[in-house]
């Protein structure tokens, strides 16, 4: 990814690369077993869960992962999914140009005010570059007020609850319209 610069606070670039899922996996699993990763839902994992886990994401056309660097440091993951096949199949019915995201940004003692939006914004700016996507499709739990705040800041819009195997969820989507007019990054 070509890094992505004036972000809204001005943070410096952000970059992605492919995941390795061994060689990243000790850094992933203090990640999303960190108190502030619950949503995640990998609070108990061993290590060797979660090199399974991204091993398995590396394997499947379907879904992939990203790490996201700040100034050449790791500082947040990206997963994008086909939801005609993964995470939402009989939840909704997918249109042409949707793709699922997830992303999470790694727990710091030195948090950077509007980091995560900077964050949020670069990941959806690396999805529309594929000209494929037309949607971003995103069920975080209905109770994670938090990225909800952060969503609807990027240009998404609720549609409905839906329920998951995992948990109660807020499906909701962007187009990259509502993006651009929501962040003034064209899309």
């Amino acid at each position: 990814m070509t890094p992505t610069t004036g972000s809204p606070t001005d943070i410096g670039p952000l970059t992605l690369r492919p995941l390795d899922p061994l060689k990243d996996a000790e850094l992933l699993h203090g990640w999303v077993t960190h108190p502030k990763a619950a949503y995640w839902m990998m609070q108990d994992a061993t290590l060797v869960d979660v090199e399974r886990a991204y091993m398995e994401t590396a394997a499947d056309e379907h879904h992939h992962a990203l790490l996201g660097l700040h100034r050449g440091t790791p500082a947040f993951l990206m997963e994008y999914y086909d939801p005609a096949h993964r995470e939402l199949v009989g939840l909704y019915e997918p249109r042409p140009g949707d793709i699922g995201m997830h992303f999470l940004v790694a727990p710091t003692d030195r948090p950077v005010h509007g980091f995560t939006r900077a964050v949020i914004t670069a990941v959806m700016a690396h999805l529309f570059e594929d000209p494929s996507v037309r949607r971003v499709v995103v069920e975080p739990d209905v109770s994670n007020t938090a990225v909800h705040a952060l969503n609807e800041a990027v240009g998404f819009v609720p549609e409905r609850e839906i329920v998951k195997p995992e948990k109660k969820a807020l499906l909701s989507f962007c187009t990259r319209e509502q993006f651009a007019a929501a962040t003034g990054v064209a899309a």
